[in-house]
């Protein structure tokens, strides 16, 4: 894949998992749901190898569904970051 097709990608994908990612989600930037998704989707290919899923000659749906699984925990765990940071400063 290419660095422009991981880009885009991970926009999609970091959209999704923020979509997808459990309460508090709203309190991070675009451009830090871009960049969990973009390591999303980096993680989840490299995770889908590691598993031995075997690439496809058209869509690799279980690599993408790998891919948002990890940009929602990435979504998750930047969400709880910032709702912390966000706490100690107002208070």
């Amino acid at each position: 894949m290419s660095i422009i097709g991981v880009i885009i990608a991970g926009i999609i994908i970091g959209l999704l998992g923020k979509w997808i990612a459990p309460s508090n989600r709203d309190n991070i930037p675009l451009w830090l749901t871009v960049i969990c998704g973009v390591a999303g989707v980096l993680v989840g290919y490299w995770l889908a190898t590691v598993f031995g899923v075997a690439a496809t000659s058209g869509i690799d749906w279980l690599r993408w569904l790998i891919s948002v699984v990890v940009a929602v925990i990435f979504v998750a765990i930047a969400s709880s970051v910032m709702a912390r940071r966000g706490s100690k400063i107002s208070h």
